[in-house]
């Protein structure tokens, strides 16, 4: 019998790709606003450094930072390429160049306790929570009404990091596919700025496994917009009892008993509900249920939010609608900053790429944040991958002298064609309007 010839298409995983691109040119500008941010909290943590009983080497602590938020923001493809530049050019608040061999960074990355990089990250984030708030862009109209009823609009879920590397390290000739493990952020929707975020190895781990880790974060006023993973009557009544009001989407096979309808027209539905009629353990406080036809399709959500005066059914679907911020930011981090591709096998090493990409993410997020005060626009018509892209551009102008000040450049008229404020689709606006007055007309808004 003849054999075929032909053979199967490789399949490229294109996140999982090894970078080949060179490093993203160095400017003095932008790594100063680094510097300015990063830097303080780093030296504040030097006696943490010397409590752990770490010796004062080349590869301290300032420099080893130095080291992954370079490699992170400047999209430096390997550890021996981060080497080679740090022996011939200054980096970050680093000005001497250090000679250091690459089996001294790779074991550095293995053994420097990754709770170092955690607190940075932790010690920053309050400050660019401050200037956030401190803004004077605009808001969209819902939030701002949210807000009145609670100061907190946060959204939660979990993602699981990519492949790792099996042909070096201690992950040498291991067979079958292995995952970096579970991230699990807790995303403040007004700002688009990370709360908080944990790690677990476990790359099977579900969101459940992490309610023990979150719920000491939620406080009394806060609403919290879940995916289907935290859906758990336990969890509810815990929500309830604490003073927090969640939107999740509903499950059609719930059975639940009706208790009063507030709502019902050809387009909406809004009932207040006994849940898990026929378990044993059914969920103890009434909620809501809230079924909203949009485009032809009906959406069901639960809330404990009871008062439709705060929380009407509309405001509802909306609001979900901005738990895709917590998607848009586990995509930028993964594709957008590299966290797709990770460096080394060991989970130290991972949980410092970790905690470096999403420092990065959200010094990122500060500088959309201004741009947006500076074209006066919601932070949401801000584009982070165009703004992370153009960059490049920035670099450029300033060396030629062109440009001083990032915010500026990328909120000037003449740079608008680098597509960092989004292009509105009127198709698709028209669209929403027409729909969203069809709801406001059945409900009397």
């Amino acid at each position: 019998m003849k054999r075929s010839t032909k053979r199967r298409p490789v399949v490229l995983k294109r996140d999982h790709a090894r970078p080949r691109q060179p490093p993203r040119p160095s400017d003095a500008e932008i790594e100063a606003r680094l510097t300015e941010l990063v830097s303080p909290a780093v030296y504040s943590m030097l006696a943490e450094y010397r409590q752990l009983g770490l010796r004062q080497r080349i590869l301290t602590l300032p420099v080893t930072v130095a080291l992954v938020v370079t490699m992170v923001w400047r999209q430096v493809p390997s550890v021996s390429e981060v080497v080679r530049r740090l022996a011939r050019e200054p980096l970050l608040w680093l000005d001497a160049a250090r000679p250091v061999s690459q089996q001294a960074v790779d074991q550095r990355l293995r053994t420097l306790p990754a709770e170092l990089f955690a607190t940075l990250w932790a010690r920053m984030l309050p400050e660019l929570h401050e200037r956030a708030t401190a803004r004077t862009r605009p808001i969209s109209p819902l939030l701002c009404r949210l807000q009145m009823h609670f100061p907190r609009i946060w959204a939660v879920d979990a993602s699981t990091l990519e492949e790792l590397f099996t042909k070096v390290g201690s992950l040498r000739g291991r067979q079958g596919t292995m995952l970096g493990g579970t991230m699990l952020a807790l995303l403040d929707v007004v700002t688009r700025l990370p709360v908080q975020l944990w790690f677990d190895p476990d790359p099977h781990a579900n969101e459940k496994r992490f309610l023990e880790h979150f719920e000491p974060w939620l406080r009394p006023g806060t609403l919290l917009l879940c995916d289907g993973g935290f859906y758990t009557f336990p969890f509810f009544d815990w929500l309830t009892e604490t003073g927090v009001g969640f939107v999740i989407p509903a499950r059609s096979l719930s059975a639940f008993q009706v208790q009063t309808t507030f709502h019902d027209t050809p387009h909406i539905r809004d009932r207040l509900i006994e849940l898990g009629q026929y378990r044993s353990n059914p969920c103890r406080y009434s909620v809501r249920l809230i079924d909203v036809q949009i485009a032809g399709r009906w959406q069901r959500y639960l809330t404990n939010v009871l008062d439709p005066a705060q929380l009407s059914p509309l405001a509802v679907s909306e609001l979900y609608g901005q738990r895709w911020r917590i998607e848009d930011a586990f995509l930028q981090v993964k594709r957008l900053l590299g966290l797709a591709y990770l460096w080394t096998g060991s989970v130290n090493g991972i949980q410092l790429q970790l905690w470096a990409t999403w420092l990065l993410y959200a010094v990122l997020v500060d500088l959309a944040d201004a741009v947006a005060e500076a074209r006066q626009c919601p932070l949401s018509q801000i584009s982070l991958e165009m703004l992370f892209r153009g960059l490049y551009h920035f670099t450029v102008a300033h060396a030629q002298g062109k440009a001083r000040d990032p915010v500026a450049y990328f909120a000037a008229p003449e740079n608008a064609d680098l597509g960092i404020v989004k292009r509105p689709r009127k198709a698709r606006d028209d669209q929403r309007r027409r729909t969203l007055d069809i709801l406001r007309s059945e409900l009397n808004l």
